[in-house]
């Protein structure tokens, strides 16, 4: 399934690495939402993107943005990733259902099991505003979130 620009973006409710429900639809009224799909908790590039994420965490959560960061580990190889790197923003387990929620925005590798780097960034309102979708070694480049940010 692909998604489209204008779209609403599908909801989801994803437990985060404290064992905490997270639901997209809550931050509707209230922030902008930058939701990245990456394949594997302590993986290189993966640790790379979210460390660059983590070191300029203002630009990317603040009181008009929310970060939601998700992959198909389970919420326990999630909460060391966070301690581990110090990740003060959410870790999303998409693992049971296994990567429903991945499917539904398009970015899950049926073959191995996870999902591949998509970015999107949810308005206010609920609705996708930007997409960006990289195959699972090619890294993404965060400057490109502050300018889609910046754009709304």
């Amino acid at each position: 399934m692909s998604l489209t620009i204008g779209q609403e973006a599908p909801n989801f409710t994803l437990t985060n690495q404290f064992g905490e429900a997270i639901e997209l639809a809550s931050f509707r009224g209230k922030k902008n939402v930058l939701v990245l799909f990456y394949p594997f908790a302590f993986s290189g590039i993966c640790t790379g993107e979210l460390c660059t994420l983590r070191d300029d965490l203002a630009a990317y959560q603040n009181d008009g943005t929310e970060l939601l960061a998700i992959s198909c580990d389970p919420m326990y190889s999630l909460k060391a990733f966070a301690e581990a790197e110090g990740y003060k923003f959410n870790l999303l387990a998409d693992f049971w259902p296994h990567g429903a929620t991945s499917k539904a925005y398009g970015v899950f590798n049926e073959d191995r099991g996870f999902s591949i780097r998509g970015s999107f960034i949810v308005d206010k309102a609920g609705i996708l505003r930007w997409q960006v979708v990289n195959g699972p070694g090619d890294a993404r480049n965060a400057a490109d979130y502050k300018a889609a940010l910046a754009a709304l």
